[in-house]
This record gives structure tokens, C-alpha cells and sequence, in this order.
């Protein structure tokens, strides 16, 4: 753990025992039975799983991955008892905005390579120069080189408010904050912690539940199920269809993240086929890339850990006030308009595309930027903010 209040430069280094040790494991695997009509009705298909441990054992390329992530400056910091990693990519324009972006399990800050450029230079991709930004992205505690943490607590609430303290270590007194996943859970409560200092929050989904399984308000503020719009209908389905048939792993995170982290820890098959469940729509590169973070850095256990510290974390004591922008994109849960606006009171922009994916950073990288782009040229101030 560094000393408290210092920042120092981090380059990620994998030691390479530790690929080699990666390598003997899935030389040796022991694979379950599978019945012969196995098409993923009983979890991750088998022929998926070994078509991305033979790729992962004898043609992904870690050092690829690992040199790309090193092209930007690197640091870690200690806050509040954690070690913190982040990523600090300064824009050359003098007035640029800073952002903390924040990414979600099974993420990982890989998931933001592909908007760095854009929103740091937009002179050399063709952008207005004068909506640019400063990006902070952080890998979150208990997550791939923040470490695992020492102590229990770590919901979004406490998250937010170790943001909120990097963000003024780093000399930043106003800024955004960008999240997906579980990042869309961290950074609308940075706008409440920290309501003085975020002029917006933009996420890519917004969590808001009927019954109050995340945000708990009296039931005199409940929307009316039989008022919904179509849309949020059909949301509201989608959501009750992902809820029973399709987010058992979440429900294991909530209430035995240690029992299953033993198995993730110890089996990089089994951390393979957990984590894949809920990104087989990527490329198997980047699929390995966010599984391979987590296996070299020993954290598949601490980070699980978050969907537990957040359901025992208070609700939030009211919505949030700082403007929002929701970018909504295809095959992600779907937002339910009637329940953002309970929970948060000044939704500035609500876009919908129809291409993208849960990690829009990646799957539709230029829909992302421009939104981002689009929500806080309206934010960013006449003066420097960055000191």
C-alpha cells in the first residue's frame, strides 16, 4: 500500500512466470461432461469455452494487450485504507473538461481504449477542438491493479466518494463523470457525493426499478404499472425476462461472492466460462483481454464483491439533481422512463441507437464519443478548470 496522499507512475508489467503458469493450466484442463445437444441451455456451450481456452492458451497475445494499455500514463494512490490504478491521459487543449470514466465487472479500463483518442485529441479525428477532454479511468477497487481490498464496504456509494477524493488529489475541481455497468451505478452517486464539483453525469444505463430493488422512495412516488408508455412496457419485460432467466451470477455475487471466488481464483476455465457469460457478443481478443486482467492480477474475487457491498449500502436518500444524459444502446438492459425520472430529476439528454452493445466503448466506439461529446459541450465552462 502506497504512503497516503502520494501518486506514483505505474506501468503494468506481467511477470513471465505468470503467463507460463496461464499457459500449463489450460494445457491441463479437466472438462465436465456436456450433453450432445449442448447449445447454451444450461449455461456457457461447451464448444464455445473450448474453442476461447485453446484460442487463450496458443494464440491470444498478452504482451499486444499489455503494451497498448502502456501507451498512457499510468499511476496508483492510496484513498480511504485502498490502493487505486488509474489511467490520467491529459488533452493537449487548453480548456479541456476533465472525466472520470468509470467501467463495470466483468470490464475492466481496457474497456475505454478505443475513446481515448477521440475524446483527448479531437483535432487529429476530425472533431471541434473546443468540446475536448481530460480523462481520469480508474480500474475500480478490487478490481485489476487497484488490488483486492482489505475491507468490506465497497459499494458504489464509497467508490464515489474515493472519486470524489482522487478527482481534487489530482487538482480537478470541476469535472464529469462517465460510467457503464457498474460505472453506471458509481457515477450518479459522484453527482450526489459530490454535487459542487460534477457539472454532469452521462452513463449508458440507468437502474431504475419499479419496486424499489436498488432505489427504495415512499410508494406515493411509484409510477402507476398501468401508465407505463409501450416503451416502458416493453422495457419493464425485458427487464422481469433478465431477472428470472438470465442473472443467477448476479445473484451469487449478492449473497456468496467469497464461495464462488475460490473456484475463479483457482481455475482460469472456470473465471473463463463465469466471465464470458455476459460477454460473448465481443470480439475473443478483447473477451480475453478483460478475463486475462483479472486472472494476472488475482482479483476475480474481490471484485464480485461489489454486487454484495451494494445491496447493503443505504438507499440513496433522494434522486439526483446534477444534469444527466442516458445513451441507451441494443442488447443492454433497457432504461424505464418513468422510473429514471423518479430517481433522477434533471435527465438533460436520452438518446437511443440501434446499433452498440453493453460496451458501447468498444462495440460502437464513435456513437459513444459523439454523445459524450454532444452532453457536455452544453457543461463545459468558459475557464480552465484542471490546475
Amino acid at each position: 500500500m502506497l504512503e497516503s496522499g502520494a501518486i506514483s507512475p505505474f506501468t503494468i508489467s506481467v511477470p513471465d512466470h505468470d503467463l507460463a503458469d496461464l499457459r500449463e493450466r489450460l494445457a491441463r484442463l479437466r472438462w465436465p461432461a456436456a450433453p450432445a445437444d449442448d447449445t447454451g441451455r444450461y449455461g456457457v456451450a461447451a464448444a464455445r469455452v473450448r474453442e476461447l481456452a485453446e484460442y487463450w492458451r496458443d494464440g491470444y497475445d498478452w504482451r499486444a494487450w499489455e503494451e497498448r494499455l502502456n501507451l498512457y500514463p499510468q499511476f496508483r494512490t492510496t484513498i480511504d485504507g485502498a490502493d487505486v490504478h488509474f489511467m490520467h491521459v491529459r488533452s493537449p487543449e487548453r480548456e479541456a473538461l476533465p472525466l472520470i470514466l468509470s467501467h463495470g465487472w466483468p470490464g475492466s479500463v481496457a474497456e475505454f481504449l478505443d475513446v481515448i483518442g477521440p475524446l483527448t485529441e479531437p483535432r487529429r479525428h476530425g472533431l471541434d477542438p473546443r468540446t475536448a477532454f481530460d480523462l481520469v479511468i480508474p480500474s475500480l477497487p478490487g478490481f485489476a491493479w487497484s488490488g483486492p481490498t482489505q475491507d468490506a464496504g465497497w459499494g458504489p456509494r464509497r467508490i464515489a466518494r474515493t472519486w470524489a477524493a482522487l478527482m481534487k488529489r489530482l487538482g480537478y475541481g470541476r469535472y464529469g463523470a462517465v460510467g457503464n455497468d457498474w460505472g453506471s451505478h458509481i457515477s450518479p452517486e459522484l453527482g450526489r457525493v459530490a454535487p459542487e464539483a460534477v457539472v454532469g453525469v452521462h452513463v449508458t444505463q440507468l437502474f431504475s426499478f419499479p419496486d424499489g430493488e436498488w432505489l427504495a422512495y415512499p410508494p406515493s412516488v411509484e409510477p402507476d404499472l398501468g401508465d407505463l408508455a409501450p416503451a416502458d412496457r416493453a422495457a419493464l419485460d425485458g427487464l422481469r425476462h433478465l431477472q428470472r432467466h438470465a442473472s443467477s451470477y448476479a445473484h451469487a455475487h449478492a449473497q456468496q461472492p467469497a464461495t464462488l471466488g475460490y473456484a475463479l481464483t483457482d481455475s482460469p476455465i472456470g473465471l473463463l466460462a463465469w466471465n464470458s457469460q455476459v460477454m460473448g457478443d465481443l470480439d475473443p481478443d478483447t473477451l480475453l483481454t478483460h478475463v486475462s486482467i483479472y486472472w494476472l492480477t488475482g482479483t476475480a474475487a474481490s471484485a464480485i464483491r461489489i454486487y454484495a457491498d451494494h445491496g447493503r449500502q443505504q438507499p440513496p436518500a433522494g434522486p439526483t439533481t446534477v444534469p444527466l444524459a442516458l445513451a441507451q444502446f441494443p442488447d443492454d438492459i433497457q432504461a424505464i422512463r418513468a422510473y429514471a425520472e423518479r430517481d433522477h430529476t434533471n435527465i438533460r439528454s436520452w438518446n437511443v441507437y440501434g446499433r452498440g452493445g453493453h460496451y458501447a466503448a468498444h462495440q460502437a466506439p464513435d456513437l459513444l464519443v459523439d454523445d459524450i461529446r454532444q452532453f457536455y459541450s452544453g457543461q463545459v465552462p468558459d475557464r480552465p478548470i484542471s490546475t
